[in-house]
């Protein structure tokens, strides 16, 4: 991986001397102490990041946490009173008026919570903005807009004004309007808090969906625990300015830093976090297309388990054999795939615990998980899914539903 954006030792401090008060934050005073002795307010306090390029990284936290303060220094709106950020290797913290510029306009977009929208432009007038701001030529700034409109799911909806569009259609423009300027990061504050609950969701999975197409580097803003955990790839949590832990949702869930955030993840539904790969188990007993019966019963026998699953010369996954049906099989001379079984349930590994409990529950066999390439990963037990919904990372023999 490429880090893109890193922050090192970044602090915001909003008053008539900011510099004065980052030796009181050394001290060990408060922020609420600075406010009453200094009248300045700690915004972020020494927050350092790596971020990698095309990641999806949610920065959470209460209100208060210093969570948007700390988005708007990546581009500076914000600017730090102490720190560097850079870009692409460039500290920008130090950039000269014209170097900023370029890196807003050509490397940084930003998505607001409450849309940002032109209310007397349409919604191709909105989108293509940013580009009749860098003087674009009209018919190559319309071309690139509708492009990013159909992106979003907006075709047919070009000549439409904001205040005729739902709110999710609306933060659907403002994210066109973003990606029209083809940035290489996006940054999101809060972009779907203003929306009703079924709204976010949807716009929640576009939002993956476009991910998965275009690859962008983007930070996200939010205070909601469960929306950070199905979005980032990696999440930093903050709490009074300050960056208290870095992670994946897993990591985060399995090993909290402090009781802070063991608090905050303690009401989070695991089942919408999990995917399939993080409770599965790898298999150490398999048999090839190429083996018989009797390969087939060695393995479910040295491995003390009564199911074994079948693949071929690439692992991809070709069925499943049970120990009954093999004995049978043999003693009725027949081969491997006349008795092996295809009714098999098989997921992806990027499917969320929630999803496979159904599936689990309907299969009369574990469920089969692949990879991108479809080549069997690991299986799913029962018991794995219906019990804690704890990660099992561990090794396993075979593939016994107990």
């Amino acid at each position: 991986m490429t880090t893109q954006i890193k922050l090192e030792h970044v602090s915001k401090i909003f008053g008539p001397k900011p510099k004065s008060v980052i030796p009181m934050i050394k001290q060990g005073m408060s922020k609420e102490e600075i406010l009453e002795k200094t009248g300045h307010t700690v915004g972020v306090y020494d927050a350092s990041l790596e971020i990698e390029k095309g990641e999806i990284f949610v920065i959470m936290g209460l209100s208060g946490s210093g969570k948007s303060t700390l988005i708007r220094c990546f581009n500076l709106l914000n600017k730090p009173t102490d720190g560097a950020i850079y870009i692409d290797g460039v500290n920008i913290v130090n950039g000269s008026k014209s170097e900023l510029k370029k890196v807003r306009q050509e490397k940084i977009a930003m998505v607001f919570q409450h849309f940002g929208l032109f209310s007397h432009r349409t919604v191709l007038g909105n989108v293509e903005y940013g580009l009749e701001v860098r003087n674009m030529p009209k018919k190559e700034r319309r071309e690139i807009a509708l492009k990013n409109i159909e992106i979003v799911g907006l075709k047919g909806y070009e000549d439409q004004y904001p205040d005729e569009l739902s709110g999710g259609m609306r933060q659907r423009v403002g994210l066109a309007r973003a990606l029209a300027n083809d940035p290489d990061i996006l940054l999101m504050d809060e972009p779907f808090s203003a929306l009703d609950p079924l709204i976010r969701r949807e716009m929640q999975l576009e939002l993956l969906d476009i991910q998965n197409r275009l690859q962008k580097t983007i930070v996200f803003i939010t205070h909601d625990v469960n929306e950070a955990f199905k979005l980032g790839d990696r999440v930093a949590v903050m709490k009074d300015g300050r960056v208290v832990q870095v992670g994946t949702p897993e990591e985060i869930i399995e090993r909290p830093a402090n009781d802070y955030i063991s608090e905050f993840i303690k009401d989070i539904d695991r089942s919408k976090i999990l995917q399939a790969e993080h409770v599965m188990i790898k298999p150490n007993a398999l048999v090839s297309l190429k083996d018989g019966l009797h390969v087939a019963v060695k393995e479910m026998k040295e491995n003390g388990i009564s199911s074994v699953f079948v693949v071929d010369r690439q692992r991809h996954i070709k069925g499943i054999v049970t120990i009954d049906d093999a004995v049978k099989g043999i003693k009725q001379k027949k081969a491997l795939p006349e008795v092996m079984r295809d009714d098999i349930s098989i997921v992806q590994k990027d499917e969320y615990v929630s999803d496979l409990i159904p599936k689990v529950l309907e299969s009369k066999f574990p469920l089969a998980v692949v990879d991108d390439n479809d080549k069997l990963s690991g299986f799913i037990l029962r018991v794995h899914v219906l019990s804690g919904l704890a990660s099992a990372n561990g090794n396993g023999n075979g593939t016994d539903d107990s």
